[in-house]
């Protein structure tokens, strides 16, 4: 991001949009998908910094984090959440794994047409980012503890402030 702003620009706006936009899903749900597909994409960075802001909004929860990494299916999270990660996991696979029926999964457990298309949004633009990051060999520490305060700056000042940032309006970097 740090060696081209002019292309960081656009993509932590479409960040801002999806994880912190007006929406039915809270930013920590949606930290939580961006979480989880980049975990299933195995990109460290990603999971990592985002599963860093995902904890912050969830009021320091690094375990719910952790659990929805292991087994959205088992975490504690709501049946909606479980059903949107699922499509999400199927998004990451590739778009044409989503069935009917997992549409009327989420569906069925509340989830709205909105939530549904912003679950699927998410997990499409998560897919490139992690091939992004992972293809330009981004340094990514294996402390967790490395992502904890970049994330709650993330989460305190957006993905916007990050772009700015990264232009020389101060110091640091965000993905």
């Amino acid at each position: 991001m740090a060696f081209r702003p002019e292309t960081a620009k656009p993509l932590n706006e479409l960040a801002e949009i999806l994880l912190r936009g007006p929406g039915a899903l809270s930013p920590g749900e949606r930290e939580l998908i961006a979480t989880y597909v980049s975990s299933e994409n195995d990109c460290l960075f990603c999971q990592s910094i985002h599963g860093a802001v995902a904890a912050y909004y969830l009021d320091g929860n690094d375990q719910l984090v952790l659990d929805v990494k292991q087994s959205a299916e088992h975490a504690a999270v709501s049946d909606k959440l479980k059903a949107l990660l699922a499509i999400a996991g199927k998004v990451q696979r590739g778009g044409k794994n989503v069935r009917p029926e997992d549409i009327e999964r989420a569906r069925r457990e509340g989830a709205t047409d909105r939530e549904i298309h912003d679950t699927v949004l998410i997990a499409a633009a998560f897919c490139m980012y992690n091939r992004y990051v992972d293809g330009l060999a981004t340094c990514a520490p294996d402390e967790p503890n490395a992502y904890r305060d970049p994330g709650a700056r993330l989460a305190r000042e957006g993905y916007i402030e990050s772009t700015r940032e990264l232009a020389g309006t101060s110091s640091g970097a965000a993905s």
